[in-house]
């Protein structure tokens, strides 16, 4: 019992200051990293390809070209105290809820289609 209410105590508040994202939206993460004694911003660009909801477990997977033409994935926490904050760049009109057919896909044929309101 005492086990249960130290996991209550120490459970993490949810985030209500994000933006509602949904796979195949082009965001703009900005995440809090940590060198040695020093902290700085950095963006990681790209587009969404993955949302797990799970509570306080959610999280999001955002993918990028990066130099040279490689793909680079990062998974974010939904809840993480490290995420500053997340800016959408634009929505895309997509049919399925992961988009793992764009690992396959370079330049034009990665596009994805805009959605107009």
């Amino acid at each position: 019992m005492a086990t249960n209410i130290m996991e209550f105590f120490e459970r993490p508040e949810p985030r209500t200051d994000l933006p509602q994202i949904e796979p195949g939206d082009s965001v703009r993460v900005h995440v809090r990293v940590v060198e040695g004694q020093n902290e700085r911003v950095q963006v990681f660009p790209g587009t969404v390809i993955r949302v797990t909801k799970g509570g306080i477990n959610s999280t999001f997977t955002v993918r990028r070209i990066a130099a040279h033409g490689i793909g680079v994935e990062r998974t974010f926490l939904w809840h993480s105290p490290r995420i500053e904050k997340i800016e959408i760049t634009r929505r895309a009109k997509v049919r399925r809820a992961r988009l793992y057919f764009l690992r396959g896909r370079r330049g034009k044929a990665a596009r994805l289609k805009e959605r107009r309101y």
